[in-house]
């Protein structure tokens, strides 16, 4: 009796010491206000409490099957990783300071900051996309897996006054707690998905500074064009928070070019529906990592990637979501030079940066070396 009664104590120490993180810990971001969950509850893309995707996306893993996957993940395997650390390409903090007027037929720039973060110069303004700057996509940063560099092209503190920052979801590998603190007080404004200023608020940025977005709807804001479209996905940084904001991609419209971030998604017929009515892009911002058969409905495969950047009708790619974390599986390299064969394969153009090295929209020229091989 005595035994039971001291391994009962210890499971309730346990639940309320874990409903004691989840609910005072920081990282784990906040809950929607009131307004916002009116908002949500009048989307036709939300039911009994989540957000649904446009066409059925089931991820049917079991806890045996999640439990196999953490131990695939955490076997050493030489391929899953680079071995040995990524150089990144400088970015001059000085280079950046002031923006560029650039020769005729170049609309403005973009760099890869690795993962899915990247700066965006368009239309004489900063955007800030997906920008997650830490070490690890975890909320315990101390137990994820580490950044494939140990460095960034440029330090944050370092950047110069960002115009905006647009979210595509609220997971770990993009919305990051420490890089907002970091960054909050360079940005002008914050462009997310229903559900996700709540995070944003808890971490001391003003709500007069966030806007929150359904699928379709759009913004006209200091000369671009903001358009928050489908992606297939989902959402969540806690136990029992799974779907309750939106996730999505993002258009950007300027006079003189037009961008898509794919932000996370399966393939899906969304993608020739942003297409269809927002297309063609000069450039296409697209997942391409982390994929594997067993979640195949929320992450594309590199074929489908270059398949949905023809379907946006896309003329340059820059592949993102990979060469920086070990989210998945497959070999580091995988998602890039399966995308480059299959873009060389059905004749679209692919650029394939260092992480740091601009991309000018509008250019003849581009990156394209095979860089990881070396």
């Amino acid at each position: 009796m005595k035994a039971l009664l001291i391994v009962l104590a210890v499971i309730v120490v346990l639940v309320v010491a874990t409903m004691l993180v989840l609910r005072f810990y920081p990282t784990f971001g906040g809950r929607p206000n009131e307004s916002t969950r009116r908002r949500m509850q009048q989307s036709p893309h939300y039911e009994k409490g989540k957000f649904n995707n446009l066409i059925p996306t089931f991820l049917k893993l079991t806890f045996a099957d999640n439990f196999k996957i953490m131990r695939e993940m955490m076997k050493s395997n030489n391929e899953t990783t680079p071995d040995q650390e990524i150089q990144v390409q400088p970015v001059s903090p000085e280079s950046l300071q002031t923006l560029p007027t650039y020769p005729e037929g170049i609309a403005g720039k973009v760099i890869w900051f690795g993962h899915s973060a990247l700066l965006l110069e368009l239309e004489g303004k900063r955007l800030l996309l997906d920008p997650m700057f830490g070490n690890a996509p975890s909320p315990f940063p101390a137990f994820g897996g580490k950044r494939f560099s140990k460095k960034l092209p440029v330090e944050l503190e370092d950047l110069p006054p960002i115009d905006a920052v647009l979210f595509s979801h609220d997971h770990y590998d993009h919305l990051d707690y420490g890089s907002i603190q970091r960054l909050k007080n360079k940005v002008g404004r914050f462009f997310v998905p229903l559900g996700v200023a709540c995070h944003l608020v808890r971490w001391g940025v003003a709500p007069e500074r966030i806007q929150e977005f359904d699928w379709g709807e759009h913004t006209d804001w200091e000369g671009l064009s903001l358009t928050c479209m489908p992606a297939r996905h989902f959402s969540g940084r806690g136990l029992s928070d799974r779907n309750g904001s939106l996730w999505c991609s993002w258009v950007i419209g300027g006079q003189t070019a037009r961008v898509f971030f794919s932000g996370d998604s399966g393939y899906g017929p969304h993608f020739k529906e942003i297409g269809d009515k927002y297309g063609p892009f000069d450039l296409t911002l697209m997942e391409c990592g982390q994929y594997n058969t067993r979640w195949a409905p929320i992450h594309m495969v590199p074929e489908d990637t270059v398949q949905a950047h023809i379907d946006v009708r896309g003329n340059l790619m820059i592949p993102i979501h990979w060469g920086t974390f070990k989210l998945a599986l497959h070999d580091w390299r995988d998602p890039v030079e399966r995308a480059v064969r299959e873009a060389a394969k059905r004749g679209t153009k692919i650029a394939t940066p260092r992480i740091g090295e601009p991309v000018l929209i509008g250019a003849e020229n581009y990156p394209d070396s095979p860089w990881w091989r070396s």
